[in-house]
């Protein structure tokens, strides 16, 4: 733990980037001066970044054919690169999915069972979030105990099934490729996808009744890629207060004007658009629609999206950081952090004033990363 006063640095409060100093003792940010001064003269002091939603360490886990033997080990890694993009609280996202293979439910298990171990003897905060097909109805029964086995939360409801080739019979793209991925007959995958499309009327009523139950249980849950008010309407009064990447514009103005938190992907920010064709995350930004930008699937983007937010003039700083810190730590429910004010956790991440890079993070009052020049002066005598 540490009982530091970092000094000489630019912190970030609400007003913008200021020269000031920040003191840590434990855990906390304190009003009080820390017992060892360190000079962080040309460096930039911001609250950690809170990602809420991310499936990036699925290329630690499975970095090539299968999945890994020591599955905690792909765990770690996850935690070093997010660590090194200034990420302090992480929601590892695994998918249940009709797709199979890493997204089939044996890899989900593994992956959440690998969490639940691992994470507590980490630095950074890991949480897991699952990410539900919608088609699987003989799951549904099981998944109120399932996620209370795995120690998970947060729920995330998906429809990525191709309903506009099944309906007509066909092969969708890519289908033969998935299915061997999978390890299954492409026959029998094709198969499997008509079956799954074909139920689709049971499907509604099946969700109200395992929402409410989930909702009973006082689990957090969230919708994905909604594309019309219609559809988040329906989520909305099926107590889901969380709508993920919503894909138009008027599917994020409905989310906004029932209260429901909207989040974004942080690559569609830095990219300028959608690679889908959906709406313009900037555009959304822009408009004031949007309470939190998430990695989505590169853990790099969450700084990088607010970095050209601000330098692009969309918003301040202040503003922009707040969308990958105290917006996301809202959304998740977590008040101890997303701010340097006194009391808080000691979450930050320390950049280069000069190149914007990461050159340490620290999470409740830990380090998790720290490169270069900066530890030099850490680890300085005193």
């Amino acid at each position: 733990m540490a009982d530091l006063d970092l000094q000489g640095a630019e912190v970030l409060g609400s007003g913008g980037l200021k020269p000031g100093s920040l003191s840590i003792s434990g855990e906390k940010i304190m009003a009080d001066v820390g017992e060892r001064a360190i000079d962080l003269t040309g460096y930039w002091i911001l609250p950690g970044i809170v990602d809420l939603h991310g499936d990036g360490f699925e290329r630690h886990l499975a970095p090539r054919r299968g999945a890994m033997k020591q599955m905690a080990e792909g765990i770690v890694a996850t935690e070093a690169e997010l660590a090194a993009n200034g990420i302090t609280t992480a929601v590892l996202a695994q998918f249940v999915s009709w797709e199979g293979g890493l997204r089939g439910l044996e890899f989900a298990d593994q992956v959440f069972s690998a969490i639940r171990a691992t994470a507590p003897d980490l630095v950074t905060d890991l949480r897991a979030q699952l990410r539900l097909e919608i088609h699987l109805l003989d799951l549904y029964d099981s998944i109120p105990d399932r996620l209370t086995d795995w120690g998970v939360d947060y729920i995330v409801f998906n429809d990525h099934l191709p309903h506009d080739r099944l309906a007509q019979g066909r092969q969708p793209p890519r289908m033969v490729g998935q299915a061997l991925k999978a390890g299954r007959n492409p026959d029998d995958h094709f198969e499997l996808l008509l079956q799954l499309h074909a139920q689709s009327d049971a499907v509604p009523v099946a969700l109200d009744k395992l929402c409410a139950t989930l909702k009973n249980r006082h689990l957090r849950m969230g919708s994905h890629d909604d594309a019309t008010k219609s559809e988040r309407d329906t989520w909305h009064q099926r107590g889901i207060r969380i709508a993920e990447f919503p894909e138009t514009l008027e599917a994020a103005e409905a989310a906004r004007r029932l209260g429901d938190a909207v989040i974004l992907g942080a690559p569609n920010v830095v990219r300028g658009g959608s690679h889908k064709g959906n709406v313009s995350a900037l555009e959304l930004i822009s408009m004031g629609l949007c309470d939190a930008i998430a990695s989505d699937y590169h853990y790099p983007s969450p700084r990088r999206a607010a970095l050209m937010l601000a330098n692009s003039g969309v918003t301040d700083l202040t503003t922009a950081w707040h969308l990958v810190s105290a917006g996301p730590a809202r959304v998740l429910g977590l008040a101890d952090r997303g701010t340097l004010e006194a009391g808080q956790r000691a979450d930050v991440v320390i950049l280069d004033a000069k190149t914007h890079r990461v050159a340490a993070t620290m999470a409740a009052g830990r380090f998790s990363y720290m490169s270069g020049e900066i530890a030099e002066r850490f680890l300085a005598p005193r």
